[in-house]
Parts: C-alpha cells; sequence; structure tokens
C-alpha cells in the first residue's frame, strides 16, 4: 500500500504549474478584452501626450533592464519570483498615475483598489481554510499528505492571480446585475483614414465588432447566479450586483448576487478543491499508473543534481562570507603559528618508515604508464562532471592531423588543489567535488559516505598490496581554498577516506612523492596560503633527491599556484624554498612544472641558450571546471631563473580571451543579480542627502531641448559641489567608497595610481547615482505639477474607493459594517493602510510636498523614514541596472586596457565553458608525451546515458572494468563532451639518456 500511494502522490506537494497556467490564462484575458473594446482608442491617442509616453517608455526601460536577470526562470518562490512581483507592484503604482491609460478609457483606480480588497480577503479566507485543513489532519481526519504546509510565497502568488482575474473582469463586464445594451459609437482619428467606415475590410469590421462578442461573453457565461432570495442562508453574506439601467431613472435596489463575488467564489472553490483532491488522494489518481510505467517515467525525468556556479558577487550568501571569515581566521591563526604540515611532520618522526607516508613507488616497475592532471574543480556541477566524464572513460577519441588517436584512461589522477569552492566544508566538498566524480566513477558497491579510513590504503578485498590494483588511483594536493579551514576538511575528506567516485586514494598526507617508470618522478607540494613549502617538508624533498633520484631522473614538479606567472604579475617573489630546491637540488632535473589555480591553459617552454635551464617547460591548468580565467594578461611573461621562455600554447587564444572580457558591460548583472542587494544601497547612500530637489523650475521652463540638457547637468553639477561641501550621509557613503575602491585596486600599481584609479571609479559611481536622483525627482515634480500626485494626501486610493464603493458594490444587508465590527476596525484598517503601502508614488509625492514647503523639520521620525523608504523602493530600481553596468564597464577597462583586475573581472563572468584536462604518457623510450584535451562548450542539460543504462552491472564490479562508466549524457549529442573534445596542445619531453 505504501508503494501505491509513492505512486498516486504528485511528484510536488504544491505544484507551482497552476499559478503559471492562471497567469497564461489572465493574460490571454486581458489582451482579449482590451483588443475588443479599447485598440481603437489607443491608435487613435497615439499622437497625444507625447511626454506621457516618453516616461512610460523610460519608466519600463528601467524596469526591463532589473528584471532582465529574472526572464526565463521558472515561476516557484524565489528571489527573482519575488523581484516579478516587486517590479509588477512599482510599475502598476507608477501607470495609474499617468494620464495616457485614463485617455484610453481604464480607470485604472478602481482596478487597483478592488485588486487590493480582494487580495486581502483572499488571503484571509485561504489562510483560515489552510489553518482548518491542518488541523483536520491533526486529529488524523485527512491524509497524512495534507500534513505539508502549503508554501506561503505560492498561496500569495495565486491569490494575486485571482484578485487580478475578477479585476479583469470586472473592468469590462461591471458588476451589473442586468446588463443594459450598449451603444458603440466609434471615433475615428483623421491620422488614420482606413479607420474610416467605408473603408473597412470585412476582416476589420469583424475584428471591431468583437465588442459585440465580449458582451456576449459578460451576459452569458460570467451572468450572475441568480437573486439572493433563491439562496435565503447566504443572503446576509454575499455581496449584491448594480442595477444596470438604459437611460431611464433606477428605482430600488437589486436583488441578484454580484457576478463580481460568484466568480471570486468560484475561484476559491475551485483552490479548494484541487488543494483537498491533491493532498487527501494524490492528484495522479484520476490517471493511476503501473509501478512499471511510473519507473519508467522517472527515470525519464531523472537529471543530475548539480550545483551552479558560485555567485562570487552575491551580496547575500553565507558562503561567501564565511570565506571571508576563515581566511583571516586562517592568515592569522594558521599560517606561522599552527601549520597542519608541520603537525604531519610531527607524526611521522614518531613511526618507523616514516617516508612511507610521502613517498610512494608503485608505479615504477611499469613499461608504460598513462595519468592525467587537473585542478581548481569544484566549482559549477556542470563544468566539474565534463571534465570528471572525461576522465573516467577507458579511452578517449580524438583527432588529430586527420588521424584518429585513442588516449586511453590514466592510471593516476593528480588534482592540483582548490577541490571546492568558495570554501571547504563538508556542504562544498560533498555536493561540488565528490558528487560529480561519483557520478562519472562510481564508487565501489561497499563504499560507504561516511566511512574513516584509519589504516590506508584499504585495498580492496583480493588485492594484497597496491602494486596489484589495477584500477585508477588519485593523489591531491590542496589549494589555497582548501586551506581557509587550516587544511581540516582536506585532511578528513582527501587523507581519511579511500574512494573519490571510482579513484582509489592510498594518500596519507598533503604532500607525496611518486616514483613513476623510466626514471620518472612526480613532486607534490603543499604551499599553504603563503605560496612556499615549509622546512620540514623542504627536508624531505630534499633527502629524497639526494637519496633515491638519480642524476639522468627527470621530475615533475607538481604545485598548485604558478608562481612564474603571478610572481611576474604581482611584481613579486615567492615561493624561495620552491626556488632553492629546484635550482641548488634537482639542478636541471625538474623537466616540467605544472600548476593550476589560474583557471585556464598555458604553456610557455625554454628558449635554448647557453645557461642553465633549471625548468624547461612551464605548464598552467587550471580548467578543472572552476570560472574561467583570462589569458591575454600574462602573454608577456618572458623569464624565470635567468632562462628566457616563449607562449607556446594558450586555451582560449588570447585574442578569444580578450573578447570574453567585453561580457562584463553586457552581462555583469545578469551573471550577478545577487550584486543588487550591495549596489543599490551603495547608489542610494550616495545620493541620501539630495532627496529632495525642490527647486527645479529652471530645468522644466526652458524651451529647448539643448537649453533641457543643459540645465540638467548644470543641476547634477550643482549637486555633486553639494554633497562635497554640505551633506554629511552622501559624502560619508562617498568617502567610504573611495577608500574601499582605492583599496581594490591591485597593489602592483603605485600609489598614485591607485588613487587615480580609485577617484575616477567612485566619481563615475557618484555622477551615476546623482543623475538617477535627479530624474527621480524630475518626474515627480512633473507628476505634482499636472496634479497626478499629491493632490489629497496619504490615503487618495481608499478614500476614492470608499466614495465608490457603494455606489458599485450595493450592500443592503450591512455586511462590510458587520465585519468591520467583528474584527475590531481591523477590516477598514488593513485595507486602509494597504492601499496607501501600496500606493507608494503618492506617499513618496505628499512627503516630498511637506518637506519643500515647510522644511525636513516637519516630518516626524516615523514619517522621515516613511519617506525615504518610498524612495528607496523605486530609486533601487533604477540604480541597480545602472552600478551593474558602471562596475563591469570599469572592469571591462581595467582588465582589457589595464591588464588588472584578472580575478574579479573573469569570476564575475561565472564562465563554465572552454575546460580542459592534461593526459601524460612515458612511452617504453622513457619520453613523457603531452596531451591537453579541452572542450569549448560545457553542456547545460542531461540525461542518463543509454548506454550506462543498458549495460549489465556485476554486483561487486568495479565500475572502471565498465564500458560505459559514466551515469550522464549530454541531453544533446552535439554538445556531448566525448564528441567535442578536441587537443590543444601536444608536446613531448625527452627524458634524460
Amino acid at each position: 500500500m505504501e508503494r501505491v500511494r509513492t505512486i498516486w502522490t504528485h511528484t510536488y506537494p504544491y505544484p507551482h504549474e497552476h499559478s503559471r497556467h492562471a497567469i497564461i490564462a489572465v493574460v490571454v484575458g486581458c489582451l482579449f478584452f482590451i483588443s475588443s473594446d479599447n485598440i481603437h482608442t489607443l491608435i487613435e491617442k497615439l499622437d497625444n501626450n507625447v511626454k506621457w509616453w516618453s516616461m512610460y517608455a523610460c519608466l519600463l526601460g528601467f524596469f526591463y533592464f532589473f528584471s532582465s536577470p529574472f526572464l526565463g526562470k521558472t515561476i516557484k518562490p524565489s528571489y527573482s519570483n519575488f523581484s516579478r512581483w516587486y517590479i509588477a507592484w512599482i510599475v502598476v503604482a507608477t501607470l495609474y498615475h499617468l494620464p495616457s491609460f485614463q485617455s484610453m478609457g481604464v480607470d485604472m483606480r478602481m482596478n487597483l483598489s478592488l485588486f487590493l480588497t480582494i487580495y486581502v480577503s483572499s488571503i484571509l479566507f485561504l489562510l483560515v481554510f489552510h489553518i482548518i485543513f491542518i488541523g483536520l489532519w491533526y486529529i488524523g481526519l485527512v491524509s497524512r499528505v495534507a500534513g505539508r504546509r502549503p508554501a506561503i510565497l505560492t498561496v500569495l502568488q495565486n491569490c494575486a492571480v485571482l484578485s487580478i482575474a475578477c479585476c479583469v473582469f470586472y473592468s469590462h463586464c461591471g458588476n451589473l446585475a442586468n446588463l443594459r445594451d450598449r451603444s458603440h459609437q466609434r471615433k475615428y482619428s483623421s491620422w488614420f483614414s482606413f479607420w474610416k467606415k467605408e473603408e473597412r475590410s470585412t476582416w476589420l469590421a469583424k475584428f471591431l465588432r468583437m465588442n459585440e462578442l465580449k458582451d456576449q461573453v459578460c451576459s452569458s457565461w460570467f451572468a450572475p447566479v441568480g437573486s439572493a432570495s433563491d439562496y435565503p442562508l447566504l443572503s446576509k453574506w454575499v455581496i449584491y450586483g448594480e442595477l444596470g439601467c438604459n437611460g431611464s431613472g433606477c428605482a430600488g435596489s437589486s436583488d441578484e448576487i454580484s457576478p463580481l463575488y460568484s466568480l471570486w467564489a468560484t475561484f476559491i472553490g475551485l483552490y479548494i478543491a484541487n488543494y483537498v483532491v491533491e493532498r487527501s488522494t494524490g492528484w495522479a489518481l484520476t490517471h493511476p499508473l503501473s509501478v512499471e510505467e511510473y519507473e519508467k517515467t522517472k527515470k525519464k525525468q531523472m537529471k543530475p543534481d548539480f550545483l551552479d556556479m558560485v555567485p562570487w558577487y552575491s551580496g547575500t550568501s553565507a558562503d561567501l562570507f564565511k570565506t571571508a571569515f576563515d581566511l583571516l581566521v586562517s592568515v592569522t591563526v594558521f599560517v606561522g603559528r599552527f601549520d597542519m604540515r608541520m603537525m604531519q611532520a610531527a607524526m611521522n618522526r614518531s613511526q618507523d618508515g616514516a617516508q612511507q607516508d610521502f613517498f610512494y613507488d608503485h608505479f615504477s616497475d611499469k613499461e608504460e604508464l598513462w595519468f592525467d592532471f587537473m585542478a581548481d574543480t569544484g566549482d559549477g556541477g556542470n563544468s566539474s562532471y565534463t571534465v570528471a566524464r572525461l576522465l573516467a572513460q577507458p579511452s578517449i577519441q580524438v583527432t588529430r592531423d586527420d588521424s584518429v588517436l585513442s588516449l586511453p584512461r590514466g592510471n593516476l589522477l593528480l588534482i592540483g588543489g582548490d577541490l571546492a569552492y568558495p570554501n571547504p566544508s563538508s556542504f562544498t566538498y560533498e555536493r561540488r567535488f565528490f558528487c560529480p566524480f561519483e557520478y562519472a566513477l562510481q564508487p565501489p558497491p561497499w563504499y560507504k559516505q561516511d566511512h574513516i579510513a584509519v589504516n590506508k590504503p584499504e585495498l580492496p578485498d583480493g588485492v594484497a598490496e597496491l602494486k596489484q590494483y589495477d584500477g585508477p588511483q588519485c593523489f591531491l594536493i590542496p589549494g589555497n581554498h582548501d586551506w581557509f579551514d587550516g587544511l581540516h576538511t582536506f585532511m578528513r575528506y582527501i587523507c581519511h577516506k579511500s574512494w573519490l567516485g571510482g579513484w582509489f586514494m592510498p594518500q596519507k598526507k598533503s604532500y607525496f612523492a611518486l616514483q613513476l617508470p623510466k626514471r620518472w618522478w612526480v613532486f607534490g607540494l603543499d604551499l599553504a596560503l603563503h605560496n612556499d613549502i615549509d622546512v620540514y617538508q623542504f627536508k624531505f624533498f630534499a633527502e629524497l633527491i639526494q637519496e633515491k633520484v638519480g642524476d639522468n631522473d627527470s621530475v615533475l614538479l607538481v604545485t598548485h599556484e604558478p608562481n612564474w606567472l603571478l610572481d611576474w604579475y604581482w611584481n613579486d617573489v615567492s615561493g624561495k624554498n620552491v626556488s632553492h630546491l629546484i635550482c641548488d637540488y634537482l639542478k636541471g632535473r625538474c623537466k616540467l612544472r605544472v600548476a593550476g589555480d589560474l583557471h585556464h591553459y598555458m604553456r610557455h617552454s625554454f628558449v635554448p641558450s647557453d645557461g642553465p635551464v633549471h625548468v624547461q617547460h612551464l605548464l598552467v591548468n587550471g580548467c578543472g571546471g572552476a570560472f574561467l580565467h583570462p589569458t591575454h594578461v600574462f602573454s608577456n611573461f618572458k623569464k624565470l631563473y635567468g632562462t628566457s621562455y616563449e607562449t607556446k600554447a594558450a586555451y582560449p587564444s588570447l585574442e578569444d580571451s580578450s573578447r570574453i572580457a567585453l561580457g562584463n558591460i553586457l552581462k555583469f548583472r545578469k551573471k550577478n543579480w545577487q550584486f543588487d542587494i550591495i549596489g543599490g544601497f551603495i547608489y542610494f547612500v550616495l545620493s541620501f542627502s539630495m532627496f529632495p530637489q525642490c527647486k527645479l523650475d529652471h530645468i522644466l521652463q526652458d524651451n529647448t531641448f539643448s537649453g533641457h540638457l543643459w540645465s540638467f547637468f548644470g543641476t547634477v553639477w550643482n549637486v555633486f559641489m553639494h554633497v562635497l561641501e554640505h551633506s554629511y550621509v552622501s559624502m560619508a557613503g562617498a568617502t567610504l567608497l573611495l577608500i574601499l575602491a582605492i583599496a581594490f585596486v591591485p597593489t602592483k600599481v603605485s600609489r598614485k595610481k591607485r588613487a587615480v584609479i580609485g577617484i575616477l571609479h567612485v566619481s563615475s559611481h557618484l555622477a551615476a547615482a546623482l543623475i538617477l536622483m535627479l530624474l527621480l525627482e524630475l518626474g515627480i515634480e512633473t507628476c505634482i505639477r499636472h496634479k497626478l500626485l499629491a493632490t489629497s494626501g496619504y490615503h487618495t486610493l481608499y478614500e476614492w474607493y470608499r466614495y465608490v464603493e457603494s455606489e458599485h458594490f450595493p450592500d443592503p444587508t450591512g455586511l462590510r459594517s458587520r465585519i468591520e465590527q467583528w474584527t475590531f476596525g481591523l477590516y477598514p484598517a488593513c485595507i486602509k493602510y494597504l492601499m496607501s503601502a501600496f500606493d507608494v508614488p503618492e506617499v513618496m509625492a505628499v512627503s516630498r510636498s511637506n518637506i519643500c514647503k515647510n522644511g525636513m523639520e516637519s516630518l516626524s521620525r516615523g514619517g522621515a523614514i516613511i519617506y525615504y523608504a518610498s524612495v528607496f523602493i523605486y530609486f533601487w530600481v533604477f540604480s541597480t541596472p545602472v552600478v551593474s553596468l558602471v562596475f563591469g564597464s570599469y572592469l571591462y577597462i581595467c582588465i582589457n586596457w589595464l591588464h588588472m583586475h584578472f580575478d574579479e573581472a573573469f569570476s564575475s563572468l561565472r564562465i563554465a565553458n572552454y575546460k580542459a584536462l592534461t593526459r601524460f604518457h612515458i612511452n617504453k623510450d622513457g619520453d613523457l608525451e603531452v596531451f591537453t584535451l579541452a572542450v569549448d562548450k560545457v553542456p547545460k542539460e542531461w540525461k542518463v546515458d543509454p548506454h550506462w543504462e543498458a549495460e549489465p552491472k556485476q554486483p561487486q564490479q568495479l565500475s572502471h572494468h565498465r564500458k560505459f562508466p559514466s551515469k550522464w549524457s549530454a541531453a544533446a549529442a552535439q554538445q556531448e563532451p566525448l564528441n567535442t573534445v578536441k587537443i590543444v596542445d601536444h608536446f613531448v619531453v625527452k627524458t634524460n639518456r
């Protein structure tokens, strides 16, 4: 029975699709009624009131740019959904004050006041219903499924849709108990001669007669349900319809139930019926599925639960604040005071054969060896899984010089740090790092997620020693992000676990040395947060070189940060112990240095010369899953350890990298809409002291456009000087922002240039904020001058509604008075203050007029808070697109012209594409072949791989023995990584013979 209940229960406890369908129905209804009744008037009035239509265009443009990041997202309770309703609120609150809708015959005041009244009533009614329903569930009278509480935001959303539908009906059908005949007298503008009766085509005449169809719809489909006398029990609990007349006087009152009331009751009844059926019996009860059909449908709908790229510019992300706190603690506490690397060395000295925890030689007897390198994974799930899927395949087929190469999976996987972003925690390691790898190559059947490996290596049954294990193995070094918690999470998840998906992890410490075939070595160094190895780590590698590394051996040195590029970029010197190890101990045996940290691929190879060459090739590959970094910023790197180098490969190319940076201007806000919280608040503080601007006559009284423009920017300059000379809040905000802007400029620039760049940056923000402030003030002033705002007081809308309510909604039984008495006055009070809160422009204009007449002192503290809150509601919408545009332009200029902010300018774009791994091959001759494989486009949609699903699976079979080891494949074949992978770099490192 439990299985049947599972099948019949809808997969969503409270489906949002109903709201989506209702919204579509309401929009279609609006278009139908407006087209039938008002389209001719719209065209007739298009040539009038140009300035108002200009104001419409300006407002709607700002509102569009504010809401553009949320277009196309699902309608569900979230920040994006909140933004939609927020925009709808302030747009309607603005438009209903402008005159153009009145010229089209649409009374926005009635619609708004009616909407708010129905909205409040619907919420209260549904809240009572939900409380009763949960009570019935609590005492056991309804199914257990009913115990799931409804999402409050979804209830509010449904109430809004219901209220809009009722308002649309009222706008075009009214509240008439007896519909009167309507004559349709049309006046056609001489501007549009095709509207004349004698020139209309047949289809056009039918189109204009759609209002007749509309009347039939109103009278037939939405006619009153009957007289109140037919329902004596309800006669005191209903709203009555308005009596319609045909030109002669009307006597008496209507006894008909309001069609608007019946429509509202119908919607509420449908909501309740739908909710009860879903929660009590399951939505699928009317179409029950068999177990087999249910399982098949479930598999088709299955998708991986990958996380999105980390929002580095989010103003609301708790993870980012935790990252900053962890970094502060790690730098002040762990680096130089408590170093986990010293603890590891101290623990080993007390054991016999201490080197065995750092040194591994089980690969050394092989004839040849394939192994892989990747770094900086654990960001977006799509990008991390793309690389992991390539690493997991038994072989990868790639084309090179008109031939197809088969590159087998590496027996060894090296990961160069930064395993999860933005900080190391159980959540980020499990969801951003382990999850994609486990999907790509599943762990063994006996694997337990919470298992702690006490005595590593914990080999599978039947394997006596590490040399006998034939599956892929993984060794990792920590990066700077892994050190933010003092290496605690890395030690727990890497050094005390045995499996990363299907890769076996014999590693015990955070650094290691691997002896490979043909006299090749891999040194994995742990640089911690100060970009160097500690003395105990140096001692281990120095002794290993002296005791085991031969004169003709070759070493591949793996670090997290490529200090050869970063030192050149920052004009700094770091990693002195690493340099000492390479130059004075390895003495030319370091053939290749490999690192991550920079999320791109670049290879610099030495230029042959007479001097000593300490390192032949410098390779950076941080394309393991994190956001993309630019390559063009590092194109001028030339020297390391006295040896000249040249750029041999870059991915993406230098030209593409520079072109991608342009996205900061066009896409910054779309990629970082969470930045709204910070950006909008900053601009409001910058302009806070300048509200209100009471003397704007000189701008509005100019007769020419150039005069308006000159006066406008002259006023902006005067306001700018006023901020510098007289304001407190705005000046304090600008000063603090200037300090942060100068500190934000990279330290590689001189102090003088940092100050100049910071001043220009802050000045552009301050100028933009003041221009927006002045535009908002001009809009308010224009509406006040035309008596569209500040005409009567804070409660204008409510007072007007109470005046017309008795006329259009008769209440002969005194229902409203009884409700007011029973609620102790809350019924009218809630609607009154809700209407005032909704009508933000009126509140803002009334407060502004009082300030301009009597000064700021005339407002109480509460009144001042209300005024600035109403200003912020609109100013935030205007400012958030602009602050993102200005800041994005700053990043673009810095990255492409000044070659600064390479991290900040590309982390903002959150680019998941351009992913790569490097595959090495030690061949039988001892040479090291290096292939870098890349995927330009990362898939965003995945499906269960049919080959993986169809392949027989043995109970104890290890996943690396499968032909198709990865669970997910790209939903679109043209985006499948196995089909789009290509070689972007290939070279050979000759061994010492």
